[in-house]
């Protein structure tokens, strides 16, 4: 099986692809392949504490938390900016978590100076245990039991930035840069914003920003879904500039070239950049597809302008 690796960047060392990505991206769409995620950091919160402590430090709901169930959040830092983020699920006793590569000590060593008196353990774990992704999520497995758990059919990373990318779910640090607010990265669901904030739970930091952005107005910039020119053959690279004419409108983030729309990139916007705006980043020709809705907002005080 080719492998073709990353050599840079925040996913170096993992397995960009096996020689047929495209194939790949149908394979890992259809349930047929699995991709290794072991490059991703991981740790555990255990305790009996485990799941108050993590409810009032973050902007998920974990009170409460079946075990089994996925959920992702972001510790916010005091003006409502993303400062940390995990993902995980609870299995009863432990909260089995992953992180971007590059942030996993500075996440711990928040956790770690917010622990006081509570009930809990916060331990790395990366060592030892390692994330297989595939078409319903990803799974943990032990180190030792990776190679044989990914199976003969196997998705490179390309695949399921590609998917991602297309599904219009923001990386952590990448396609959001140190500014970037969760009324940004999401239109709001029901009680959630997005997947990882949850709009009806007790006070954490920076609660109030996301609050007052939700409630009262709409958020300065919009997460975006860009179809690039495949004319081109590259692709930006992460914080690119981009151009709406000669002026700067947004920031790129990720970026990838998908089985069926071809090139498609997430893009941080200026809120009010028209929607039909013929767009350019690193040269290449761009056109919108909504993500964040631009009126997001709108929904409580309709005459806002």
């Amino acid at each position: 099986m080719t492998e073709v690796r990353h050599t840079e960047g925040p996913d170096a060392g993992a397995v960009w692809h096996y020689g047929d990505p495209l194939r790949e991206q149908r394979k890992l769409t259809a349930g047929e392949a699995s991709v290794d995620l072991s490059h991703l950091p991981m740790f555990t919160v255990s305790g009996p504490d485990r799941l108050t402590w993590l409810h009032a430090l973050s902007s998920q709901a974990f009170e409460g938390l079946a075990p089994g169930v996925e959920v992702s959040a972001y510790i916010l830092d005091p003006q409502g900016h993303v400062e940390h983020a995990f993902a995980g699920v609870d299995d009863g006793e432990t909260f089995w978590a992953f992180a971007e590569p590059g942030h996993l000590d500075a996440l711990l060593a928040h956790l770690t100076r917010m622990v006081f008196a509570s009930r809990v353990e916060v331990a790395d774990v990366s060592a030892a245990w390692a994330l297989i992704g595939g078409a319903d999520g990803v799974r943990r497995v032990p180190r030792t039991a990776l190679e044989a758990e990914l199976g003969d059919t196997r998705a490179g990373t390309w695949a399921s930035e590609a998917l991602r990318i297309a599904a219009g779910r923001p990386r952590p640090f990448l396609d959001a840069d140190e500014k970037a607010i969760p009324n940004e990265l999401a239109n709001p669901e029901g009680d959630l914003l997005g997947e990882s904030v949850h709009l009806k739970k007790g006070c954490y930091r920076g609660q109030e920003t996301v609050a007052r952005v939700h409630t009262l107005g709409r958020p300065p910039r919009r997460l975006t879904l860009l179809h690039l020119d495949g004319s081109a053959e590259r692709l930006p690279e992460v914080g690119a500039e981009v151009l709406a004419g000669e002026k700067v409108v947004g920031r790129m983030g990720t970026s990838a070239i998908h089985y069926e729309l071809g090139p498609i990139g997430l893009a941080l916007l200026k809120r009010n950049t028209p929607l039909d705006a013929p767009l350019t980043v690193a040269g290449i020709a761009a056109s919108q597809e909504v993500v964040v809705d631009p009126d997001a907002g709108l929904h409580v005080r309709p005459v806002l302008r």
